[in-house]
């Protein structure tokens, strides 16, 4: 997934980010809420986490325009503030959820899994597809009964492809959901990807290219 944090204490921001990538998702981080407006009007991101306390732009606004663009991204609300009126408060704006810091990184991650699976189409917790077999929740690849041992880059690529259930999936939308921001848009990191997978996986091969368009898996 596509994931934005918007914290303003930077140590957090980056060891949740950091976090959020060792599970596979593609993160952008901003410390102000003037920034976050900027990316959310460039980006389409699955899931925003977003402090309730920013500066520059107050992290309620942000809420507030996120809700306004009728944008499909969820919005996970932190906050060093715990009483049940500042969580009314925070999900009357329009958050999706909220969290109280301190937070245990585990369940902010399943919190973010949660809120992914409302902003996308349900998928099946297991994608099955041309004698692939991905286990999203235990991060595991199998072709044909044999464990297949995938980087993040490469598990997330494989997932985008077996979601599309067959459709064209362009090198455009992939390196949107599963790099982040600072991937340049000429990069070769794509179709290198696609490369090490198809070796990865072996015989027969499994991802066709459409020349022009993108890569499936029929």
């Amino acid at each position: 997934m596509r994931v934005l944090v918007v914290e303003d204490e930077a140590l957090l921001a980056d060891a949740i980010a950091e976090w959020l990538r060792d599970d596979a998702h593609a993160v952008d981080v901003v410390y102000d809420g003037d920034a976050a407006l900027e990316r959310l009007a460039v980006h389409d991101y699955d899931v925003v986490l977003l402090d309730r306390d920013l500066p520059v732009v107050h992290g309620d606004d942000v809420c507030r325009s996120l809700v306004g663009s009728e944008s499909s991204a969820r919005v996970l609300m932190l906050t060093a503030a715990a009483e049940v009126s500042d969580r009314v408060a925070g999900l009357t704006l329009g958050a999706d959820d909220y969290l109280a810091k301190p937070f245990a990184f585990a369940e902010l991650a399943a919190r973010v899994h949660a809120l992914g699976r409302r902003a996308r189409p349900a998928a099946a917790p297991t994608l099955v597809r041309g004698g692939i077999r991905l286990d999203q929740a235990r991060r595991e690849v199998f072709r044909d009964g044999h464990y297949v041992p995938l980087s993040r880059k490469e598990f997330g690529v494989l997932a985008e492809l077996l979601r599309a259930e067959g459709a064209v999936v362009s090198a455009e939308s992939l390196l949107e959901k599963v790099w982040d921001e600072h991937a340049d848009p000429f990069t070769s990191a794509v179709r290198l990807t696609i490369l090490k997978l198809r070796r990865k996986l072996g015989d027969p091969p499994v991802i066709a290219t459409v020349a022009g368009v993108g890569y499936r898996i029929p």
